[in-house]
């Protein structure tokens, strides 16, 4: 039996790119389970799934921006960690 499950379409035109992780991370969710419950017409289901892309690819850029920042402290701590080895050896 399918859950029947509320979804405002009308958040389908909000901008994905102003979204935060959490933001783009719990629509997805909404638009996951919508898509799993089978209770939407075609067109809605399209729109739907078109919408979980753009989400995804937008949870994805957070997440490959955090990876990068987290490289970037572990490279400065790294060459830290070189430069006080330096100093004191």
């Amino acid at each position: 039996m399918a859950e029947n499950i509320s979804f405002n379409t009308e958040s389908l035109g909000a901008p994905v790119d102003t979204l935060s992780y959490e933001q783009a991370r719990a629509e997805l969710e909404n638009v996951v389970r919508q898509l799993e419950s089978g209770a939407s017409d075609l067109e809605t289901s399209i729109a739907l799934w078109e919408r979980g892309e753009s989400l995804a690819k937008r949870c994805e850029a957070w997440l490959e921006g955090a990876r990068e920042k987290l490289n970037e402290a572990r490279a400065e701590q790294r060459e830290d960690a070189e430069d006080g080895e330096e100093t004191h050896g």
